[in-house]
């Protein structure tokens, strides 16, 4: 099971953290005689949050040690006799470990809509009970990650974005997820102490209104945490009123620091609430003013991107950002799905698909490869492709073709493909070695790097295109029309 510096990532067993009809077509299955019949599941999104142009995979952490930890116990056993369960059902439950393959793009990459972002090969029962908790993590988990990435992007460089947000988090482990996640993202780090340590961090803050509130004036409380703190002495200026007060008494304070010989090396400002971009202008012009050009301002209170931006468009002033709301409780949703793609028979992968009058809800059937393609002059991811397993793909004049619009197609040249989908379990064993937080925000950083700057627009992005060989849309279209056929039997 994978430890974050001694902190097991899921210690209870979660083995029963699914729908009922897990188990209800479980024990269909295993009546029926199939349950060693081999199915293919893909996990998939239909819609980036937030209307953006891309999402960060992430949750391989979690999903990891969730399919290691896979068992029943007496414990969970007792559940399915006091439910009515029969005996055979029971028995075979008993013996059970995920022995099937798992498929997935790593964490911290940039993913698109209508691709297998992870994949689960084995037999059908095995693969139809992981179904809810792997989805629950990887929605989870990427929603987190991509709203602390939109959030990153909008951000200058030179500036710091702090995750703040575990008091906001729908619990406990959630809150953990907030702050790793955001962290894998981009964050320089978090105010969670417990998701610090499972880091190796040192975890980031200041002080609350409530510190300024105990003391008999603001210089008083602002002098006291100058003195225990001068190497992170940031001032919360905004309890009282921020420009009359706050500021005012940060500045004496700084006074008093330099004229006692304490550095003023680590002095700055956070401003909580008001006009953060007028406020900032004036703290600035303030603080240079009174010989502190040096002073930091941090800003926070409920930012997202788009306030970022708005910001940065006013000219507003700052160094760093706190930012919980939308990382913990990001404003959209993932709503990935799971389905069912392939179905044995016969000792064969027999492709399956699920039909729609809505285009987009008809599913990529059959055992797939996802490929990225990138310029070979640029650098830049120009599209993904999607291919039947095993397919050869030309390397010049590469014809792709929209999975939901097959009007739209092109061709591309002069690229390299990179598969993004990985082995993670062959066979129930781990043969993937889950890269570190540090490692995978790294990678996250290099990969979005590699997107156009249109698709990571805040506002009405340029659509990614996530495509099908013509081989692949042909087969698609077969099984489409061969589905359809039957209907009209």
């Amino acid at each position: 099971m994978k430890l974050y510096n001694g902190y097991e990532r899921l210690a209870r067993n979660y083995t029963l953290m699914t729908d009922a009809y897990e188990f209800t077509m479980a024990n269909g299955y295993l009546e029926a005689g199939k349950e060693k019949e081999e199915a293919v599941f893909d996990i998939f999104f239909r819609k980036i949050p937030s209307d953006g142009g891309y999402a960060i995979m992430a949750g391989l952490d979690k999903v990891i040690p969730f399919i290691e930890n896979m068992k029943f116990t007496e414990q969970e056993l007792d559940y399915f006799r006091r439910s009515g369960y029969s005996e055979k059902f029971i028995e075979y439950l008993k013996g059970f470990k995920f022995t099937g393959d798992i498929y997935a793009v790593p964490d911290g990459t940039p993913v698109f809509p209508n691709e297998p972002i992870l994949t689960v090969k084995a037999p059908i029962i095995e693969a139809q009970v992981v179904e809810t908790a792997l989805l629950s993590i990887i929605n989870g988990a990427m929603e987190h990650a991509t709203g602390a990435r939109r959030i990153i992007e909008a951000t200058p460089e030179r500036v710091g974005v702090m995750e703040f947000g575990a008091r906001r988090a729908d619990g406990l482990e959630a809150a953990i997820d907030a702050s790793i996640y955001g962290v894998m993202a981009g964050c320089v780090g978090t105010s969670n102490v417990i998701a610090a340590d499972m880091l190796g961090l040192k975890a980031m803050g200041t002080q609350a209104h409530s510190w300024i509130e105990s003391f008999p004036t603001e210089y008083d409380a602002f002098l006291s945490y100058a003195k225990t703190y001068p190497d992170n002495c940031i001032l919360l200026v905004d309890t009282i009123d921020t420009l009359r007060s706050g500021i005012p008494n940060a500045i004496k304070v700084f006074e008093y620091m330099r004229e006692n010989g304490i550095s003023t090396d680590h002095i700055g400002i956070r401003i909580d609430s008001g006009d953060l971009a007028y406020l900032s202008k004036e703290a600035r012009k303030m603080l240079k003013e009174a010989g502190f050009p040096e002073a930091k301002i941090c800003l926070s209170n409920g930012l997202n991107a788009e306030t970022i931006e708005s910001l940065i468009a006013q000219g507003a002033e700052f160094d760093s950002l706190g930012v919980g709301d939308n990382i913990s409780k990001p404003e959209g949703r993932m709503g990935c799905v799971y389905k069912e793609v392939a179905l044995e028979a016969n000792g064969e992968l027999v492709p399956k698909i699920k039909l729609s009058n809505d285009t987009i809800k008809i599913v990529n059937p059959g055992f797939k490869e996802l490929y990225r393609a990138y310029d070979k002059n640029t650098g830049f991811a120009l599209a993904d492709v999607v291919t039947q397993k095993g397919e050869q793909i030309s390397k010049d004049n590469l014809e792709i073709i929209s999975l939901t619009d097959q009007l739209k197609r092109g061709v591309i040249n002069d690229f390299d493909l990179v598969k993004l989908q990985r082995p993670i379990f062959v066979r129930g064993q781990l043969v993937y070695d889950d890269p570190s937080i540090e490692e995978k925000k790294k990678y996250c950083s290099l990969e979005m790097a590699r997107i156009y700057p249109e698709t990571k627009r805040i506002r009405m992005p340029h659509g990614y295109y996530v495509d099908g060989t013509k081989e692949y849309i042909e087969f698609k279209n077969q099984m489409i029309n061969d589905a359809k056929q039957l209907v009209k039997r």
